[in-house]
């Protein structure tokens, strides 16, 4: 129901609706405002779809718009708390341990030929769809965007490519697209739409990666804001060397797993590295025998378009990049 708020909103013409969890973004046209749109029209839209769309499960319903910052800041705080509880569901699941994965095309309103391919250790670029959620909307809408797909016709284990995932997305972006990996950002990545949370891109002095997040506006050490480097990620296109993301994904075992894993990571901005250290922490530790990995990686306090200057700080810290194998691009 969360990620069908996208798709309603967005059903409203002279509305758009981007971003998910605690980060979303409405807007609404100049034209619609003079017209008489009003917030109580949103509430209107929303109620009407969650009792047409799911009449098998819901029988109320009530919308309540919150303007107040205060308010709205303790709204956030227990949304967030649902947000981990959720997420920590998927702790014990692997990619290994099931048979199939879905398919997620919510999205295609922005991007038509945008496939979104879930799995247990990798959700869905929004943030918002898990394995388990795509599974249930699957259970919820049969014939809706998430769709399964049978683990079968492995072609490269390291790569994360299959036979059946290729099918699936070139049926589900109607032809654009022919093969994706689900843990490579060079071969094929997984296409994003413009909903991600997150955009990592490779820093050449380093041979690591650098993330930035929708929140962060500022530079990146590689020479471009978030904003920037959103207009040669989305849209539905495969551009090796970047790719949208959720932000949970950074601190998966499969994040660029075929080109050394999150040991490529060597910057985020500060509010996303404080956001992401225990469970980066603890994935570093298990995958690399490093401690306090988290500190390792720059910051906006530390640089922000000095590559020279990341370059120092992270031969100063001895981050794990330094000993990886260069980029096979």
């Amino acid at each position: 129901m969360e990620r069908k708020i996208h798709s309603w909103i967005n059903c409203i013409e002279g509305v758009m609706h981007t971003g998910q969890r605690d980060m979303i973004r409405i807007r609404i046209s100049k034209a619609d405002f003079e017209a008489g749109f009003k917030f109580r029209h949103i509430g209107e839209v929303l109620y009407a779809k969650i009792k047409s769309e799911f009449e098998a499960v819901v029988d109320k319903c009530q919308v309540r718009i919150v303007v107040d910052a205060e308010q709205n800041a303790k709204l956030r705080a227990a949304a967030n708390e649902v947000f981990n509880k959720r997420d920590a569901r998927l702790a014990s699941m692997t990619d290994e341990s099931v048979d199939e994965y879905y398919t997620c095309i919510m999205c295609q309103a922005f991007s038509p030929s945008h496939v979104c391919i879930v799995t247990p250790e990798r959700l869905g670029l929004c943030g918002a769809v898990s394995w388990l959620d795509a599974k249930a909307t699957k259970e919820l809408d049969p014939a809706g965007p998430c769709q399964p797909i049978k683990k079968e016709g492995c072609i490269d284990e390291k790569l994360g490519r299959y036979e059946t995932v290729d099918e699936a997305v070139n049926k589900y972006s109607h032809g654009a697209l022919e093969h994706v990996t689900l843990y490579s950002l060079f071969q094929d990545p997984m296409t994003s739409c413009g909903c991600f949370e997150c955009i990592c891109g490779v820093e050449p002095v380093s041979m690591g990666v650098v993330i930035t997040c929708r929140e962060h506006a500022g530079m990146t050490p590689l020479g471009m804001t978030f904003s920037e480097m959103a207009s040669m990620t989305g849209g539905g296109v495969q551009t090796p060397g970047f790719m949208g993301h959720g932000k949970h994904f950074i601190s998966s075992h499969k994040f660029i797993a075929a080109e050394g894993g999150p040991g490529r990571i060597v910057w985020l901005p500060k509010l996303l590295k404080d956001q992401m250290r225990e469970r980066l922490d603890k994935t570093a530790l298990e995958m690399y025998g490093v401690e306090n990995f988290t500190d390792m990686i720059a910051d906006e306090t530390v640089c922000t378009d000095d590559p020279e200057q990341l370059l120092n700080f992270l031969t100063e810290v001895g981050h794990p990049v330094l000993s990886m194998e260069p980029f096979e691009m």
